[in-house]
């Protein structure tokens, strides 16, 4: 039998070899990720990031599943939302990058337990979290499909998903980001993180990456109802929430 492939970046890989080839990225980039992400963004990260937080309705006493947390930005918004009735748990399957999400709570005194742990095969009972939140992970995972439905599943009825991705940036600005992301940024990643392969994966897998609509369809096969999204900054991310009924 064929082996069956995807794409790593641009490149063409075997399914099983993706997760490792991921694994290695991050595992290179985790100690100077923030620091790319806001020289990267110009700091909008953060801008994305507080307003999917604060836009997600949760409310004192929920409980929120953050996977592909990383470094924990999102987490550590989502613990004040949540107060100490609620629950956050920090997941990413990147041990280097859970590490630093992880010593980033202690260091600020948030309960915020951090688990490894692979999207596809969340370690969660069914009907479970009020909100799931994923930033900027979705399109490192080998099997998209499966993650989302295993989002839906962990979810409690009338909870909320939110996927915060790169996306499609509006056209006239394309050219633009093309050159910013192909030129630019490879040369930032080799100053600033000793690593251009990296960086240069990263602008390749938002090219990869399923476009605003396309995601959408994603999630309503998903199983998810009433999927919407909101470009911010002109496409270059979108925000998309879908609801378990």
């Amino acid at each position: 039998m064929k082996d069956s492939t995807t794409h790593f970046g641009f490149e063409t890989v075997a399914e099983q070899d993706k997760a490792k080839k991921v694994g290695a990225v991050f595992h290179s980039v985790a100690r100077r990720y923030d620091l790319m992400n806001d020289v990267m963004s110009a700091g909008l990260h953060r801008v994305w990031k507080h307003y999917t937080v604060n836009t997600s309705g949760v409310r004192p006493g929920q409980r929120v599943l953050d996977i592909a947390g990383g470094s924990g930005d999102l987490s550590r918004l989502f613990a004040r939302k949540v107060g100490a009735s609620g629950q956050v748990i920090l997941t990413d399957i990147n041990a280097s990058m859970l590490g630093v999400g992880r010593d980033r709570m202690l260091d600020q005194g948030l309960p915020v337990p951090a688990l490894q742990c692979d999207a596809e095969k969340l370690p969660f009972p069914a009907n479970h979290f009020d909100c799931v939140s994923v930033a900027f992970g979705l399109r490192n995972m080998t099997h998209k499909d499966l993650a989302l439905k295993e989002m839906l599943r962990v979810l409690k009825p009338g909870g909320k998903l939110l996927i915060l991705e790169f996306s499609r940036v509006w056209r006239p600005l394309q050219a633009a980001y093309d050159a910013y992301s192909f030129k630019l940024l490879p040369v930032m990643g080799k100053l600033l993180a000793q690593d251009a392969d990296s960086y240069r994966y990263l602008a390749e897998s938002i090219r990869m990456h399923p476009d605003q609509e396309t995601l959408k369809q994603m999630m309503q096969d998903a199983g998810f109802g009433r999927v919407d999204f909101t470009n911010l900054s002109a496409g270059v991310v979108a925000l998309h929430r879908g609801y378990k009924f």
